[in-house]
């Protein structure tokens, strides 16, 4: 008889946490929201099924966890004020072309009106977009600002998924720079 030897696994609460955000961020990426169940990351993360939901409440809940530790736009803020509607317009022009590089992101995109994704993505919406934005303008109307750029992002990734990927030229970025200046102003 030979006995198989394993490597040890922390099993601490944080560890099994990490465990399962892991999996989740792996399978959601692969087969998207609706694919994958809590039971198949549990599996993956070799831990309790119990566990997803005293961790993170339900599979909406892991999506929520999950989509907190994916990159923002925050980047667009550095740099001068002044150039920060080149920026997003920049950034929003390599949106029409190719979707989020995060898995999932791209997940997100396509489950925002799944029932159970709804308040998720609404959540991811306030605290990476449009919150963020807000608190770089100055002036009146700050939130109204922010609203109206944000309001373009969407507009341009909606437009991607249901027309198709489109390179966009100078004069597209030239454009929505102006958009983009039109929105923040004060």
């Amino acid at each position: 008889m030979s006995l198989q030897v394993t490597e040890a696994r922390p099993r601490s609460r944080e560890a099994t946490r990490e465990r399962i955000l892991q999996a989740a961020r792996r399978l959601f990426g692969e087969h998207g929201y609706e694919q994958v169940t809590v039971r198949m990351i549990a599996s993956a993360a070799e831990a309790n099924i119990a566990l997803v939901g005293r961790y993170f409440g339900s599979k909406a809940g892991l999506f929520g966890a999950v989509l907190q530790g994916e990159p923002t736009f925050s980047a667009l803020f550095d740099g001068d004020p002044a150039g920060l509607p080149r920026r997003l317009a920049e950034y929003a022009a390599e949106r029409m072309e190719h979707p989020p590089e995060s898995p999932i992101l791209r997940a997100l995109e396509r489950s925002a009106r799944h029932p159970e994704v709804e308040a998720v993505a609404r959540e991811r919406l306030l605290t990476a977009v449009l919150q963020p934005l807000e608190a770089h303008l100055t002036g009146p109307d700050a939130h109204a600002r922010a609203r109206m750029a944000t309001a373009m992002f969407l507009g341009v990734g909606a437009m991607r998924r249901r027309v198709g990927p489109e390179r966009p030229t100078p004069a597209d970025v030239d454009r929505l720079t102006a958009i983009f200046e039109a929105c923040l102003a004060e």
